[in-house]
């Protein structure tokens, strides 16, 4: 075998590209670099009019500086796999610069090497506003209920709604390209204040129906409506023990929605075939909304069919196949808990028995919502975004099942104090990041 290694290979590449940037002549696909038998060599060389493309010039020239680590590897699946990741970072570089209202100090923060709890103080929509797209691998939280507390109110009900539209809106870019929304709400029993403003006017307000439409409206895929059975119901509400008649019982709310959606953002760019690594693909078919499939058309990929077919993939089953190895397996039991769509785990307790509010949060969500969302539709090190931090629980799931967790809440003067002690009692950290956000 030869001496020459894949990086005079990138050398030369480099070279003959910077040429051709001076020049305007066409860049060779057959040049006289000495490839022998190194597969990275071999990717370039098949992919290189796709990567031009894709990529465009200066891309182009970025990914031949970044894949040069990859130039004395030998392992075939790893430089398949590298490759690979690199060429898809560039993809989402390439992306995210067309939003022009990023901020840079909130970027850097989100994004800076840490505790890895991360805590933004400011309205959400605007920090989701200044964030960077598609920098998110999943977003979970309970919203702020309709006139449910004193720190959250609204005129009548489509005035709430629309609020949480445009947060849902501005998510969707905010949110990476085929991964999940975990929505958690309840109905209410309140007055929409639309047509009847009086105490009669009060009803059941189907929330989760609401947001369902909603969520769907803004580009997402509804998938799954999980119930949260809460137990034994305390309330006396509605029983109408007086009047023990046809049409005067109602039941009291004793359930919630854990509402789940997927983004998948209807994306055209060429992506690499998982077994060979090479951009040689043609378009194959969209098997969902919002998701483009791929076939390898390499003849000489590691896999062909019997009928001399390519593989057939998607940037989406790219992202899940990749990661079928053991340290991403989900415990047998935990997959047990949630394998029907009705389960059952206890409400937080926060008032002791002196009536003292133990969490210093009026609404706190149990552990169970954010450790179902991130177990099932994250892999360790992403980035899991909790919009209405509330007492930072989904940022103290994520930490400890070690994900990054980053929290936006709006009330720092009510909250700050309760929760920083929450977090500093279930993960025993004081270097917590925060963040204020105008």
């Amino acid at each position: 075998m030869s001496e020459i290694h894949t990086g005079n290979v990138i050398k030369e590449e480099l070279k003959l590209f910077n040429n051709y940037i001076h020049t305007k002549k066409k860049l060779p696909d057959n040049s006289k670099i000495n490839r022998d038998n190194n597969y990275l060599a071999q990717i370039l060389k098949i992919s290189k009019p796709y990567l031009l493309k894709e990529l465009s010039e200066t891309g182009y020239k970025e990914l031949l500086s970044n894949i040069n680590g990859l130039s004395k590897e030998t392992n075939t699946s790893i430089v398949i796999q590298k490759f690979s990741e690199i060429y898809c970072e560039l993809i989402k570089k390439k992306y995210r610069s067309e939003y022009k209202n990023t901020n840079k100090t909130l970027n850097d923060f989100i994004n800076k090497q840490d505790s890895g709890i991360k805590i933004i103080w400011g309205d959400c929509f605007k920090v989701l506003k200044g964030m960077e797209s598609e920098s998110i691998q999943l977003m979970v939280t309970s919203p702020p209920y309709y006139n449910a507390r004193e720190y959250s109110q609204w005129n009548n009900l489509d005035e709430y709604l629309q609020d949480m539209r445009m947060i849902i809106k501005e998510s969707y870019r905010v949110l990476d390209n085929h991964r999940v929304w975990i929505w958690n709400v309840g109905d209410i029993f309140d007055n929409d204040n639309l047509a009847v403003k009086s105490v009669w006017g009060k009803r059941r307000l189907p929330l989760g129906a609401y947001f369902i439409k909603i969520f769907e409206e803004e580009g997402f895929t509804f998938v799954d409506d999980f119930i949260w059975d809460k137990g034994e119901v305390q309330s006396e509400r509605h029983k109408n023990g007086n009047n023990p008649y046809p049409f005067y019982q109602y039941p009291a709310n004793c359930y919630e929605h854990l509402l789940v959606f997927h983004k998948h953002r209807l994306d055209k760019t060429k992506y690499p075939c998982p077994v060979c690594g090479c951009l040689k693909v043609n378009g194959n078919s969209q098997p969902e909304i919002g998701i483009q499939s791929w076939e390898c058309k390499n003849y000489d990929c590691f896999e062909r069919s019997e009928g001399n077919r390519g593989k057939r993939f998607s940037y989406k089953t790219n992202i899940t196949q990749s990661h079928h190895l053991k340290e991403h397996e989900i415990p047998k039991d935990f997959i047990s808990k949630w394998r029907k769509d009705i389960v059952k785990f206890s409400p937080v307790i926060k008032i002791n028995s002196k009536g003292v509010n133990t969490l210093g949060h009026t609404a706190p969500f149990p552990p169970d919502i954010p450790e179902f969302a991130i177990r099932m539709f994250t892999y360790e090190d992403e980035k899991v975004l909790d919009p209405f931090g509330g007492s930072f629980t989904s940022g103290i799931v994520a930490k400890k099942l070690n994900r990054i967790g980053i929290c936006i809440e709006l009330n720092e003067k009510l909250f700050r104090k309760a929760s920083i002690e929450n977090i500093i009692k279930n993960l025993n950290i004081t270097n917590i990041s925060e963040l204020n956000y105008e």
